[in-house]
């Protein structure tokens, strides 16, 4: 999943082209667009309007129960939480149309209206159902093991687990429901400030002006003036909207420190690591080993790819530049889905085959047009309805990725999708596990089948780029919101020091091959990941990690019936922690060794480039 359309490799998966021609680059083929018709007729539809007032008469009933939750015996708090789960699903599903709908032309401002009062409208309404689970959560022990007892309740026991973690950080109704009223003008409208200004940005190359997500995909150009050019485009236009950005960064900083403090969490990432569901020592570990193998990874991988270019250094814009001697060639949307459904076909049939629907029956919107939110997702709607794929697909080969993990992430929300609403979804780190599974499945199909030995280099060596931008960068870019988090406590950071931390943590990561121009330190404020959900990045790390073990597991036939093991897993949805999920492969992420062996990985596919150069 990508949030406000960056992807994990902190820059858009795909982009725009020119609006005079955008979507319609016949090399690429019959681009899908998906049929939001499945959700609702039209923004003012009636169908839309009568599940919002069917909500409201749900919830006016639900609210009976409000003060009187420790009353209920096990059977009426079971059919209480199934209620509960019913008013989830058709906000969910409004919500998930709105969002869906706004992303299709994030400029139109009329669509940005009905996506902020639909918004308004549904923390309304949710606010009325807040009391339910601030009174589960102050239930004693002994009276909620008492209720769960009944069937009905017991349906729920994974939820009400996970719900139960956050006891302790919770506030009074009334400062939960100020906090949440407060969430569309308060963060939610800084967002939506930032999200605005980026999308009306213009970088100019030559005579023309381009959005930063043209300019951002031609930093992976394979003419070295044209990404020299963009690079220098994008550091001009970002350093003219650094007030803007220092500000919106600075209040979103400070506004997570009240709450932080208020909800008493020990540190700026542990929100985050409540939320996932995992523990912080787990993260600092991953982190840990992450940093340890900087020398390993990225600066000896990077090392390698500048004596391919024949240079001392590289300049940062060459970080994701082609290989030289490589072929250059766009990919047509049949081919791509061709080969995404291959390798998910030759992992299980039962994965391609829920891949397969995606294509037939329009879930998918994959053409690059002019206004539309850039880089890739998977929206998991709610369980009634069914996911949907936004892309920008432009025929590279990492657009080809960016389809199988979206579809990893496709296939993973409809087999969860039988646990219902409150138990399907599963938190971030598991979540980029069938994503990134989908990636690796793609790759190795791919290197089996190519034989030519430059084309199957520059295979590889994107392999490990993307690795690296999935591991080492996203920690990379963990360790500057550490910093400007911790450093926010203590006043506003000005633009220059946010400069200075990042250039400190790109240096630190990328290593000694890289040259860095003074432009480059503004470049922090295009990840929207930062503002949108602070410390969401090293999930990305995370998942990837647990893929390379999980993959080395099936690769080396480790677990009899590891297929089956796999879609039970995806199936199982958050009825289980990682520690239960990872179990029956063998694999355990609280062990320091785990996170080892998973950039062990990565080392090893540099160990094979180099013998290959």
């Amino acid at each position: 999943m990508t949030f406000a359309g960056f992807n994990r490799f902190g820059m858009p998966s795909v982009a725009r082209k020119d609006d005079d021609v955008a979507g319609k680059d016949a090399a690429l083929g019959d681009l899908p667009e998906w049929n939001l018709g499945d959700l609702y007729s039209a923004p003012d539809g009636a169908d839309l309007k009568a599940d919002i007032v069917l909500a409201e008469k749900k919830i006016a009933a639900f609210e009976i129960h409000r003060g009187n939750v420790a009353t209920l015996d096990g059977a009426a708090f079971g059919q209480a939480i199934a209620d509960y789960e019913s008013i989830g699903e058709i906000l969910g599903k409004v919500g998930s149309y709105a969002q869906l709908y706004q992303s299709g032309d994030v400029s139109d401002p009329k669509r940005g209206k009905f996506y902020q009062d639909t918004s308004d409208k549904l923390t309304e309404l949710g606010g009325r159902t807040l009391f339910f689970t601030l009174e589960i959560n102050r239930l004693d022990d002994e009276v909620l093991n008492a209720k769960m007892q009944n069937l009905a309740a017991a349906k729920y026991a994974p939820w009400v687990r996970d719900l139960r973690a956050f006891r302790a950080h919770e506030l009074s109704d009334d400062l939960e429901k100020l906090f949440l009223d407060k969430s569309t003008t308060g963060r939610g409208a800084w967002v939506r400030l930032y999200d605005e200004t980026q999308a009306s940005m213009r970088c100019k190359l030559g005579d023309s002006e381009v959005t930063l997500t043209q300019a951002l995909h031609q930093l992976s150009d394979s003419s070295g003036e044209k990404r020299r050019l963009a690079a220098k485009s994008i550091g001009v236009a970002l350093a003219e909207k650094q007030p803007l950005f220092t500000l919106i960064t600075n209040t979103l900083a400070k506004d997570k420190a009240i709450e932080d403090d208020w909800r008493k969490f020990a540190a700026p990432v542990s929100s985050r690591n409540l939320g996932n569901l995992v523990e912080d020592d787990v993260v600092q570990a991953l982190v840990t080993a992450a940093m340890d193998s900087y020398g390993e990874t990225a600066h000896r991988y990077y090392k390698l790819k500048a004596r391919w270019f024949g240079l001392e250094k590289l300049q940062y814009w060459d970080r994701n530049a082609p290989l030289p001697k490589t072929e250059d060639r766009k990919i047509a949307w049949p081919e791509a889905k061709r080969m995404v459904l291959d390798a998910y076909r030759a992992f299980t049939p039962h994965m391609a085959e829920v891949a397969e629907v995606f294509f037939a029956q329009r879930w998918i919107d994959a053409p690059a047009r002019p206004g539309k939110a850039s880089g890739a997702f998977s929206h998991p709607v709610v369980p009634s309805a069914h996911p949907y794929i936004l892309l920008n697909y432009l025929g590279s080969s990492r657009d080809v990725m960016t389809l199988a993990h979206e579809l990893g992430h496709g296939v993973h929300q409809v087999l969860a999708a039988k646990q219902g609403g409150l138990i399907s979804s599963t938190p971030l780190t598991l979540a980029e596990t069938a994503s990134v599974f989908g990636e690796m499945l793609t790759f190795q199909g791919l290197l089996a089948d190519e034989k030519r030995p430059l084309e199957r280099r520059a295979l590889l060596a994107g392999k490990v780029e993307d690795m690296l931008n999935t591991v080492v960068r996203q920690i990379a870019f963990h360790e500057f919101e550490r910093h400007v988090h911790d450093e926010r406590k203590s006043g506003e950071l000005s633009a220059e020091r946010l400069g200075e931390i990042w250039m400190m943590v790109q240096r630190d990561s990328l290593g000694p091959a890289f040259h860095f121009d003074d432009e480059y330190k503004h470049y922090w404020s295009y990840i929207s990941h930062f503002l949108h959900a602070p410390f969401y990045v090293y999930a990305y790390a995370f998942g990837d990690c647990l893929v390379n073990s999980l993959y080395n597991v099936y690769a080396t036939k480790a677990v009899p019936g590891f297929e089956e093991k796999y879609l039970a897993m995806l199936s199982a949805g958050g009825r289980h922690r990682h520690k239960e999920l990872l179990k029956p492969f063998g694999l355990d992420a609280t062990d320091p060794g785990f996170w080892k062996r998973g950039m062990s990985t990565i080392s090893g596919f540099i160990d094979q480039l180099e013998k290959v150069a």
